[in-house]
């Protein structure tokens, strides 16, 4: 799939999320007006959150598809982190204003009129987001996008909670329990905090480039594939994503007396197995590095005029090896 039809299949799923959550919201606050209860009020506040996230994640596609200018040279992708926190933080402003509601019905509890058809309009709003839930969460990991992702899974906590708000409501129906209705509400609330805060943490570690264990050990897979002889050594392995685009960079030790221009092949040729083989990878920079005395215990070159120490064996690469910050010669 080219990136362009990428970029469409986003967009296309973020206007879908915008479009469904409006609806879902609105049946929900219907729903809350027939009943007046506290838990279906949380789940509604919920789906505020749901719309302003959505039409903040088409915005944010939109920005991290422009190309790379002379301010942003590597683009405009971590857009799509800043979406993710914005979510969370709105979902936690969103908890704490449903722990307020809820307290006040727990000490107040009132009747719940019209409360069967509220419970079937409940029931048919689940339904629905969880197919779009699931669907975000999929194109979202299709076409690499953080924000399509991020929305799903909110999308998804939201079915959850409706799911704990009709329970909560069978409940009360069946044990007129009228202040059950304001302890459904805080338990979503509680619920909805742990979601803002773990999208607010995700977000941190895409802006703070933190290392992503399941790319780099897509990328060793990938050198591991195709290494060969000459390459020595490999160290200083990293990788960082700008939403959908991933930037790889490492160093490659190579024979001293290998020509300027055949070292520039070996480095090219590693470029293009990674660009072309670990979905999402963008750019990647390979430092060519000499190989020094250090090295020569794990270097097969048998006619190395350079050659200090004696041949001993050729390791196996690995994440942890090629993540190093410089040559370590492996025991045994």
């Amino acid at each position: 799939m080219t990136e362009k039809n990428q970029q469409r299949q986003r967009i296309a799923a973020g206007i879908v999320s915008l479009v469904v959550g409006a609806g879902l919201m609105a049946v929900k606050f219907y729903v809350y007006r027939l009943t007046g209860s506290s838990a279906v009020l949380s789940d509604a506040l919920e789906s505020i959150i749901n719309v302003v996230a959505s039409s903040f994640a088409i915005v944010s596609i939109v920005l991290s598809a422009i190309p790379p200018d002379k301010d942003h040279p590597y683009g405009h992708g971590k857009i799509e982190f800043f979406s993710a926190g914005f979510e969370g933080a709105l979902i936690v402003l969103a908890a704490l204003g449903i722990f307020r509601v809820g307290l006040g019905h727990i000490l107040a509890p009132h009747p719940l009129p019209e409360l069967e058809t509220g419970l079937l309009l409940m029931v048919a709003a689940s339904a629905a987001n969880l197919l779009l839930g699931l669907g975000l969460v999929r194109v979202g990991r299709r076409t690499r996008s953080i924000a399509l992702e991020a929305d799903g899974r909110h999308v998804l906590t939201d079915v959850y909670t409706s799911v704990g708000v009709v329970a909560g409501l069978v409940l009360v129906r069946l044990t007129d329990w009228y202040w059950m209705d304001g302890l459904v509400a805080c338990l979503v609330g509680l619920h909805i905090l742990g979601t803002g805060a773990r999208l607010i943490r995700s977000s941190y570690k895409g802006l703070m480039d933190a290392a992503d264990p399941a790319v780099l050990s897509q990328i060793a897979d990938v050198i591991n594939a195709h290494r060969r002889p000459a390459w020595i050594d490999i160290h200083k392995l990293r990788a960082w994503n700008a939403g959908a685009r991933i930037h790889i960079d490492l160093h490659l030790i190579l024979p001293r007396e290998m020509p300027l221009e055949a070292a520039h092949q070996e480095a090219d040729d590693l470029e293009q197995f990674i660009l072309a083989e670990v979905p999402g990878a963008e750019s990647v920079l390979v430092h060519m590095d000499p190989c020094q005395e250090e090295n020569c215990p794990i270097c097969g070159s048998s006619d190395c005029e350079h050659r200090k120490h004696a041949y001993r064996k050729t390791p196996p690469w690995s994440t942890t090896t090629m993540t190093a910050t410089a040559f370590h010669l492996p025991e045994g």
